[in-house]
C-alpha cells in the first residue's frame, strides 16, 4: 500500500474517535468507540487507493451515484468524461460512477486539532479535474467530533467566473457490529422516492416514501430520493447500539444502499439526485457566494 498518512480525531466528551487519510481522497476510513467500529470497512484502504473500491466514508465529487450518459452540458458548455481517463470510473453498464475523486492526492491539510481538521482542494490548479468538470472551484472539507457526532461541512468556493454545479454527495457505510444484519433496523424520514430503471438510472416517475422505522431483514436497497427535508433524520440501530444520520444542511436528495451479500448500510447524503448533472436539477455556487452542506453522524 502507498504511504498515506492517516489522521485520527479524537472527541473530548467520550472514546469516540475518527480517522481521516487527507492524501486517499480525504476519506474517513474509520468511526469507531473503543474496539467497536461503526463504518464498514469492505475491501480496506488498499483497494480504495488502487482500485476506486469504496469503503468508510468517501466523497463523491463532483457528481454522485450514475451519469446517464458520457457528455453533460451546463450552459453553453458541453463536457465529455471518458471513463478510464482523468479519475473517472465506470459501473457495470459503463455509466461513470461517482465522480473523479477517489483516493485523489491533492487534498492540503490547513487546520488540525484533537477534535477537527480542516482541508481543501484547489480544483482549478489540476487540468485533469478541469477536464471533467471545467468549473475552478475550491473545495474546502471540515469535520469535527464532539458530543459523540461527527460534523462533516463541504464548501464549495468558486474562483472564477463560472457557476459551480452542486451534485456531490457521500457514502457513508455503517454497520451495528456483532448484531446479525438481518436484526438491524432502519428508520427514514418521509421522502419521494425515485423509481429507476435496469440500469440504476431515475426514469422520471416517483412515489411517496411515508418513512418510518422497519427490520432490515433480507431486505436490499438501492435507491434514490429527493424532497429531503432539512434536519432529516435516518436511523441504523440494533442490539442496544445506535447510529443517526442528519441531513443538516443543504443535502436534499438521498441514496439507501443495503447489499444482501455485505454487512453495511449506505445512508447518502446529497446535493442533487442520481444524473443531475445531466438532467439539470440542481443548484449552482454563484461567484462571490460559497455554498456550504453538512451532514453529521451520531453515535448513539
Amino acid at each position: 500500500m502507498p504511504e498515506v498518512q492517516q489522521v485520527t480525531l479524537s472527541d473530548p466528551s467520550s472514546s469516540l474517535t475518527a480517522t481521516y487519510v487527507p492524501a486517499a481522497g480525504m476519506i474517513c476510513t474509520s468511526l469507531s468507540d473503543g474496539d467497536v467500529e461503526y463504518l464498514g470497512q469492505r475491501r480496506g484502504l488498499q483497494a480504495y487507493l488502487t482500485d476506486g473500491k469504496t469503503m468508510g466514508i468517501p466523497i463523491l465529487y463532483p457528481w454522485a451515484n450514475r451519469l446517464s450518459a458520457n457528455q453533460y452540458r451546463v450552459g453553453d458548455t458541453v463536457v465529455d468524461v471518458v471513463p478510464g481517463v482523468n479519475g473517472v470510473r465506470a459501473d457495470a453498464h459503463g455509466a461513470p460512477m461517482h465522480g473523479v475523486l477517489a483516493a485523489n492526492p491533492d487534498w492540503q491539510v490547513t487546520e488540525k486539532t484533537e477534535g477537527a481538521l480542516i482541508a481543501d482542494l484547489d480544483w482549478g490548479a489540476h487540468p485533469g479535474l478541469l477536464a471533467t468538470f471545467p468549473f475552478p472551484h475550491r473545495l474546502t472539507m471540515a469535520v469535527t467530533l464532539a458530543d459523540r457526532t461527527l460534523t462533516v461541512a463541504t464548501t464549495v468556493t468558486p474562483s472564477g467566473r463560472p457557476h459551480v454545479p452542486l451534485c456531490y454527495g457521500f457514502h457513508p457505510y455503517l454497520t451495528i457490529p456483532d448484531v446479525p444484519r438481518e436484526d438491524w433496523r432502519l428508520r427514514t424520514p418521509a421522502m419521494r422516492h425515485l423509481l429507476v430503471d435496469d440500469r440504476g438510472l431515475p426514469t422520471g416517475e416517483s412515489k411517496n416514501w411515508p418513512g418510518g422505522e422497519e427490520r432490515l431483514g433480507t431486505t436490499e436497497l438501492d435507491d434514490g430520493f429527493d424532497d429531503v427535508e432539512p434536519g432529516a433524520l435516518f436511523t441504523l440501530s440494533g442490539g442496544g447500539r445506535r447510529v443517526d444520520v442528519t441531513f443538516d444542511e443543504s443535502y436534499t436528495a438521498a441514496q439507501l444502499f443495503a447489499p444482501g451479500n455485505d454487512a453495511v448500510v449506505g445512508i447518502e447524503p446529497m446535493a442533487a439526485p442520481t444524473d443531475a448533472l445531466r438532467r439539470g436539477n440542481y443548484r449552482m455556487a454563484a461567484p462571490g457566494s460559497p455554498e456550504t452542506a453538512t451532514f453529521s453522524i451520531r453515535v448513539g
